[in-house]
């Protein structure tokens, strides 16, 4: 249960507020004042603060000054009924997460502190780097024996007692994000915050206006000043992940922070400093990206101090056991339920598979046969098609061919399907009609999801792997895209060869 601590004078405030957030997940507890607020701070350790910026006594500032000294990783959100007033903004630059106008928009109000929920539990969850062994039982840890994972554990280490930039790639679902939380909770600004922004999942116009904040009437819509993230997150550590998404002309920015530690707001004269520490990551193959042109050269040997590739799952197949034994534990804790077992053909199929989603996919499809399963072990029969079937559909091919398809296509069908990626209108009538016998022929394989899957990495390959212009191929968007490319594991390293 996540504790919500409201600050604010107003009766009628602290009555919305308790019929809002009425639900067993959120426990909401109200003070009157700012001197009430941090005397129940200690005994309470709230998950978030919502407070008022006028009140009685101590102002809402000077509380939010007090509560950073206690604890600088504690979000709290300002309301405010002045939101164009440099008091609002004066509350941003003291580290508050966010501040909202009254009145309130209850949806938007719902959306803003579920979110910071979720980052207050990404600060607070500590990430050890140590391998699991078997007596060992983290809240949450990265998981491996093998080689590969052991040299990832020895740089955090390293990287922890440093301040240098660290620049993690790998494909997507290896853990990146979860690294460069352990990078931080090992660092000495580990009671500072931690801000991770994805730059994929933020339209472009958006992003610089998101990491440096903008001033009033820099674009449409920006009716007062926003400050950035990198403003907010001073002291403490930023992940950026998926760089290799970000345009050329953020990367400038990007590149003068950390050459100097400055940066001017959208539309702004100001230069700002900021003590920030950079974490980058990205799925893409870097170095062609810098090749093309598509990422600059002096960034990328900027962020490239440390680098920490992290293997796929494929390459340490050695780990799925533990990973399976973690995710089992996990999600019986999850459901206050002893863990589940696993039967060992089931575990067998498993190790055998090629995970293109990675550990991700893994961590998928042991909460989906958790849920199927109908006793307490999970059996062969629990696991998805793609995984139990790959070996009996390629007529005894050999393990380390599995999982090659999304759909557990056979190698005559992805032929078929690739066809599809290079004909003309004209011709699609007579290639559906041949994928049609072929899915006749084989009833138990997929053969949409094995066409979809490969007129995707047509695509791609067509435009080098420019997003932008493989949706338009496809008649899709970017964003339904990065799904599809996310549903069937498909990554830089596999498809742009």
């Amino acid at each position: 249960m996540d504790t919500l601590l409201l600050i604010d004078d107003d009766a009628d405030m602290q009555y919305s507020f308790r019929r809002i957030f009425d639900s067993p997940e959120i426990a909401l507890v109200a003070a009157s004042s700012g001197e009430e607020g941090l005397r129940l701070l200690p005994k309470l350790r709230p998950d978030l603060v919502i407070m008022d910026i006028r009140m009685c006594g101590l102002s809402g500032l000077e509380t939010l000054r007090r509560m950073r000294q206690i604890d600088a990783r504690l979000p709290v959100i300002m309301m405010t009924a002045y939101g164009t007033t440099q008091t609002a903004i004066e509350a941003m630059k003291l580290g508050a997460y966010d501040y909202l106008l009254k009145p309130f928009d209850v949806p938007k109000l719902k959306q803003t502190v579920l979110a910071a929920l979720k980052t207050a539990r990404a600060m607070r969850s500590v990430v050890s780097y140590e391998p699991l062994l078997e007596s060992e039982d983290y809240e949450l840890g990265i998981v491996g024996r093998c080689e590969a994972m052991q040299g990832v554990f020895k740089l955090v280490g390293q990287l922890a007692a440093s301040d240098a930039t660290a620049f993690i790639t790998g494909e997507s679902g290896t853990g990146k994000e979860l690294v460069a939380r352990a990078i931080y909770h090992h660092s000495r600004r580990a009671q500072q915050p931690f801000v991770a922004i994805n730059c994929a999942a933020i339209p472009e116009n958006l992003l610089e206006s998101e990491l440096f904040g903008h001033e009033r009437g820099a674009f449409t819509g920006a009716a007062a000043q926003r400050v950035g993230k990198f403003e907010q997150s001073h002291g403490g550590t930023i992940f950026l992940d998926e760089i290799g998404d970000m345009s050329l002309p953020t990367q400038t920015k990007i590149l003068r922070v950390l050459q100097d530690g400055s940066f001017e707001r959208v539309g702004g004269n100001e230069t700002i400093q900021a003590d920030v520490r950079i974490i980058a990551a990205t799925n893409q193959d870097i170095e062609r990206a810098v090749a093309e042109r598509r990422f600059r050269e002096d960034l990328f040997y900027r962020l490239n101090v440390v680098r920490i590739r992290l293997p796929p799952l494929r390459e340490r197949r050695g780990d799925v056991r533990l990973l399976v034994n973690y995710f089992l534990k996990a999600i019986a804790r999850d459901q206050e339920a002893a863990p589940k077992s696993i039967a060992a053909d089931a575990l067998e199929a498993l190790e055998a598979f090629r995970w293109p989603g990675n550990v991700r996919e893994l961590e998928n499809v042991i909460h989906r046969a958790t849920v199927v399963a109908k006793g307490d072990a999970i059996l062969l029969d629990d696991l998805p098609a793609e995984i139990t079937g790959a070996s009996e559909c390629r007529g005894g091919e050999g393990k380390e061919d599995r999982g090659r398809g999304a759909g557990g296509s056979d190698v005559e069908g992805a032929v078929v399907a690739a066809e599809v990626g290079h004909s003309s209108a004209s011709d699609l009538s007579a290639l559906a009609a041949r994928l049609f016998q072929w899915a006749r022929q084989h009833p138990e394989l997929k053969v949409l999801p094995a066409v979809e899957r490969e007129l995707v990495v047509r695509a791609l390959e067509e435009t080098r792997g420019n997003q932008v212009q493989a949706a338009q191929l496809l008649g899709i968007t970017r964003a339904t895209l990065r799904k599809r490319m996310e549903r069937f594991g498909i990554t830089s390293a596999l498809t742009f060869r």
